[in-house]
């Protein structure tokens, strides 16, 4: 092998590696000079054709001509590794002395989230969470609960039909159809709360709202009294107002109930309506095909934006309503 040749290829690759550009110019530079095509690769590969007595000293030329060029390599890759972290430092730098910019990412409203801290309390006592549509048939909404039809509460100033009017349906009126599609599609026990949003032909003012929120639970098992109505509320009103919270409830009167109160709240030093319940109708058990002789039960429904209110002391309803950023921040995320 001509030594001279030898001496030419580690010239050309030295000259590559120092002419590269960049990192990928000379990963190029390396296959060329170095790679398993390249001249120095392909005279190690014809060394067992030459004679005996040539094989060492052609070798040696070899293997210093590799050395030589992976040398040239290494030099020529800490330079340009050197240039490409200093370039990095200096476009990735960051300014630690600028000032911080927050903007809000957004979050729940805050019926959403106290209608899902109350179905984690009640997931917790072993309930489940049931829904069901907001467009309602007549008979789930009044008849299956005992609403006759002369009730006030099925005239038009206070629900919202659906024209045709002879179709039946209706805006619900409450989120106690949900307990009645249960009953008609479990056996008991049944132990289910049902939040959602309702409808009602109200003004909106301070107090009102035509769209509302409410949960409603209902248990049907062997054995239901009015005490374990009671020892629910209480534990429902603890974990919604603290464990000073003061329940009471006083004698009512709802069709799809009976007997039936109104509960009571004792919070900051005066008495808050807070909602409704009683034991299960057995006409309502009866309607939906549960034996009245073994079964019994209770039901209760709270509002969601009078339980907002009462916790948070808000007194306007339009604060809640019209999705004013200033209100629904000072809740926090709840994600």
């Amino acid at each position: 092998m001509n030594p001279a040749e030898i001496a030419s290829w580690v010239f050309e690759a030295e000259k590559a590696f120092l002419a590269a550009p960049d990192l990928d110019q000379l990963k190029q530079a390396r296959l060329a000079h170095l790679g398993d095509k390249s001249p120095v690769a392909l005279a190690s590969r014809n060394l067992g054709s030459l004679a005996p007595e040539e094989k060492a000293s052609a070798g040696k030329l070899i293997g210093d001509a590799k050395a030589s060029i992976s040398a040239a390599l290494d030099i020529a890759t800490a330079k340009l590794e050197a240039i490409r972290d200093e370039k990095v430092l200096r476009e990735e730098i960051v300014d630690i002395t600028l000032p911080v910019q927050r903007s809000h990412k957004g979050g729940l409203h805050p019926i959403t989230i106290i209608k899902n801290e109350i179905s984690d309390f009640f997931i917790e006592q072993g309930f489940s969470v049931e829904e069901g549509p907001e467009l309602e048939s007549g008979w789930l909404n009044f008849d299956a609960l005992n609403i006759p039809p002369d009730h006030p509460a099925r005239t038009m100033q206070d629900t919202f039909y659906l024209e045709p009017l002879s179709s039946g349906m209706v805006l619900r009126t409450q989120t106690s159809p949900v307990q009645i599609r249960t009953m008609l599609k479990e056996e008991p026990p049944i132990y289910v709360i049902s939040p959602g949003r309702t409808f009602r032909a109200d003004e909106l003012d301070a107090t009102h709202s035509p769209v509302f929120h409410q949960v409603e639970g209902l248990v049907i098992d062997r054995g239901i009294t009015m005490a374990h109505l009671k020892g629910t509320l209480d534990n429902f009103a603890q974990a919604m107002f603290g464990p000073k919270v003061t329940t009471r409830l006083r004698p009512s009167f709802f069709p799809f109930t009976e007997p039936s109160a109104e509960v009571d709240i004792f919070f900051n030093n005066r008495w808050i309506e807070w909602g409704g319940c009683g034991m299960v109708n057995p006409k309502v058990l009866a309607t939906c095909g549960i034996d009245t002789d073994e079964f019994s039960g209770f039901a209760f429904g709270m509002g969601l934006e009078r339980t907002l209110m009462v916790r948070h002391g808000i007194t306007d309803m339009h604060d809640i309503v019209e999705g004013d950023l200033r209100f629904t921040r000072q809740f926090g995320v709840g994600l």
